[in-house]
């Protein structure tokens, strides 16, 4: 495998510093461009991130002497690049004008923002459940006008809690689910230090967090109808998104009845026997099992367990009969790595085995 030349757009915010600790010693990724607003353009990393470094790895010593582009240079940044990765703080449609723009400079774009999840050419893409809908980018470079430029996106970090677990489930035509996430600070881009009205504290709204939660599922287990991404019509799915005080982590509480009710031994079998197309091509990050049951009745732990496979992996419990609904269980992601920045390199990954950055 070849090694391509990356960009990072956005690389001094948390997603962004989450992307260069997980591209540091990548196999068949190079970072060759930290690209950031114009403020931050021309200082090195360092000095550039100051004392905004918000992981607990340290900053990795090949980026601090790099010199950080303004993103606003596509030109230069498609120079240097086979492709970037996208993590930037705009307003969305600044972020879609943007991500467009790389796109149609013949950059493919890997985002790790919600601006163009509903493009409707635009393929979301969570690799285990729905690598199919990369097949849209051929209708969407038309649009485009492109030979090798598009844009491809992740979903919401909160829904990869549930969303994986109840992908096995679908042949039992799952009618009604009700989740409710408890979600991390680094969600919000923050820690502790920063944010310390978190600690001993709820907070019951996260902006814009429970529409997305309830419709990007639909997307994902939709399909592909001419040149676009027709979203399912079931299961009805209501959430609400929770704050919780947490340093990494989303844990989500999920409710669900079917059409055709499986038994518990039928779940725990398709949990168990799932895997996707990243563990078949064995992706350099692809967990080696996508879903983990833990049998104890006090877990999945955040602390304990979100860091599974690297942080890839989806953890699972307490799966028993409800009275209200069929089943609940509970269900468990690293929202910075799975969530955001390792289910971008997760998807890169994929597009470059398919032969989309050649």
């Amino acid at each position: 495998m070849k090694q391509y030349n990356v960009g990072i757009i956005g690389a001094t915010g948390m997603v962004g510093q989450r992307f260069l600790c997980l591209l540091e010693n990548h196999p068949w990724f190079k970072v060759t461009a930290l690209v950031a607003s114009a403020r931050s353009a021309g200082k090195t990393y360092e000095e550039a991130v100051g004392t905004r470094w918000k992981l607990a790895k340290a900053m990795p010593e090949q980026f601090k002497s790099m010199v950080v582009i303004d993103a606003a240079d596509v030109a230069t940044v498609a120079s240097m690049v086979d492709f970037v990765f996208c993590a930037v703080d705009m307003k969305k449609e600044e972020i879609r004008a943007l991500e467009e723009k790389y796109a149609k400079a013949e950059v493919p774009v890997v985002s790790n923002n919600s601006a163009n999840r509903w493009t409707h050419d635009v393929p979301m893409v969570i690799p285990e459940i729905n690598d199919s809908h990369i097949d849209i980018i051929a209708a969407q470079r038309k649009r485009l006008g492109t030979k090798r430029g598009f844009i491809a996106v992740k979903p919401n970090c909160s829904i990869q809690s549930y969303v994986p677990a109840l992908t096995p489930l679908l042949k039992y035509r799952p009618k009604m689910v009700l989740a409710t996430t408890y979600q991390a600070i680094s969600g919000a881009g923050k820690t502790f230090k920063e944010w310390p009205e978190m600690i001993d504290n709820i907070i019951p709204y996260i902006g814009g967090e429970e529409e997305k939660s309830e419709q990007e599922p639909l997307k994902i287990w939709g399909s592909i109808e001419g040149d676009e991404i027709v979203k399912a019509n079931a299961p009805l799915i209501t959430t609400q998104c929770i704050r919780v005080p947490v340093s990494d982590g989303h844990t989500s509480a999920v409710f669900v009845s079917f059409e055709e009710k499986p038994s518990k031994e039928d779940i725990l079998a398709a949990w168990d026997s799932y895997e996707g197309i990243p563990q078949k091509l064995k992706l350099p990050s692809a967990p080696e099992k996508f879903l983990t049951y833990f049998e104890e009745d006090n877990r999945p732990q955040a602390k304990l367990d979100r860091d599974i496979y690297n942080g890839m992996g989806i953890t699972l419990g307490r799966l028993r009969e409800d009275t209200v609904f069929d089943y609940k269980f509970v269900g468990l992601s690293h929202n910075t790595v799975r969530g955001a920045a390792g289910g971008a390199v997760l998807i890169a990954e994929l597009l470059c085995k398919k032969g989309y950055f050649d």
